[in-house]
């Protein structure tokens, strides 16, 4: 077996490749496993971390709502003391 006059290939090379060929892929097989893996676990800590946050927000009081009743609080306050007097 020759692929040039020159050149002859020894089966033993040929075998080399190959099992250095099956080595890589099984190397960058492994490696896609792990990255698709990791993609998935990111996945779920972003939806863990988005329903973390929704809940949060529908906790939380609205601002101007707040500011709201510190206004008429204040307000009843002021007219109270100046009636009082």
């Amino acid at each position: 077996m020759t692929t040039d006059s020159e050149h002859p290939v020894a089966p033993g090379e040929l075998a080399e490749l190959r099992r250095r060929l099956d080595v890589a892929y099984a190397r960058v097989e492994g490696g896609l496993a792990l990255l698709t893996h990791r993609t998935e676990e990111t996945a779920k800590e972003v939806d863990e971390l988005s329903s973390r946050v929704v809940t949060l927000e529908h906790a939380r009081w609205p601002l101007p709502a707040v500011a709201a009743l510190t206004s008429v609080g204040a307000l009843v306050v002021t007219v109270w003391q100046a009636v009082g007097r």
